[in-house]
């Protein structure tokens, strides 16, 4: 039995998200499993970033729940929770299309950014940091191993104190992803983390993202076009088409599913079934 099947880490339960008349996500149900890469995929305007928006807290969702299902057995109900705490308690952290890394702030610092809640609250909300107080001392040490840790990780070590801006774009691609670690989730949610890199970048991105599951023991969701990456690294993937699921299993089950097939090609529902016959189904 699959892993998203017994052991899910994320379960959407009829998710449905309305923009006025416009229904974005229609009644959508899936598990997301316990350490493993779940792609969500779809044809643009599909509504994928829309179901991350609902996980993450940007949107509350008109009806359904999202559960977070914790490795200490907490269980939360992501839609009645604020971004903010989604984050701290629930330990969901994500990344989006658009890099939205601090600019003229260095690598380090950028890292160091994602450890604020823990550093505030080990400062006693910022006393103890100004009269040096040991624990505040304890945890600035680990948060910047911590960063030290996730720059040696992407290769930038040696860049730790230049401005995030001056990078390459696969190379703040990677950092924003390790900015999102250092706030230690337990799901890492990406918004097309392959857009725009070349063959090397991708390769070193699944590298990472293959790393990050197999030896830090975090969940990925992904959106993602880049059907290699896709292809490569997911274990599970759900495909959305007009913001209804069409498709849910593995890489071969979904790449070879004519309905999938008909979506990217933009083939009208009635004409599926020829599909299927095309394509030997």
């Amino acid at each position: 039995m699959s892993s998203w099947t017994n052991n899910p880490i994320l379960t959407i339960e009829h998710l449905t998200m309305r923009f006025g008349g416009l229904v974005a996500i229609g009644d959508l149900s899936f598990n997301v499993g316990r350490g493993d890469i779940t792609a969500l995929i779809g044809p643009n305007g599909a509504g994928k970033t829309t179901v991350f928006n609902c996980v993450t807290g940007f949107y509350k969702p008109t009806e359904g729940r999202i559960v977070m299902h914790r490795s200490n057995k907490e269980k939360f109900l992501l839609e009645r929770m604020p971004d903010f705490k989604i984050s701290a308690k629930a330990k969901v952290a994500r990344t989006f299309q658009n890099i939205r890394l601090f600019g003229g702030m260095t690598l380090l610092e950028n890292l160091m950014v994602a450890q604020h809640n823990p550093l505030m609250l080990a400062s006693g909300f910022t006393i103890g940091g100004i009269f040096g107080v040991a624990s505040f001392h304890k945890a600035e040490k680990e948060a910047v191993d911590r960063a030290r840790f996730w720059l040696d990780r992407i290769g930038l070590l040696e860049r730790a104190d230049a401005p995030a801006a001056d990078l390459p774009y696969g190379d703040q691609r990677r950092l924003e992803i390790a900015r999102a670690m250092c706030s230690g989730p337990e799901l890492l949610c990406l918004d097309e983390p392959a857009a725009g890199l070349n063959p090397k970048e991708s390769g070193e991105l699944n590298s990472l993202l293959q790393y990050i599951r197999a030896e830090q023991g975090t969940s990925i969701l992904l959106i993602e076009h880049d059907m290699s990456v896709v292809m490569e690294i997911s274990d599970h993937v759900v495909v959305l088409d007009y913001g209804e699921k069409i498709s849910d299993g593995t890489p071969e089950e979904v790449k070879n599913d004519p309905k999938v097939i008909a979506a990217y090609l933009g083939v009208p529902d009635e004409e599926v079934d020829l599909v299927e016959q095309e394509v030997g189904l």
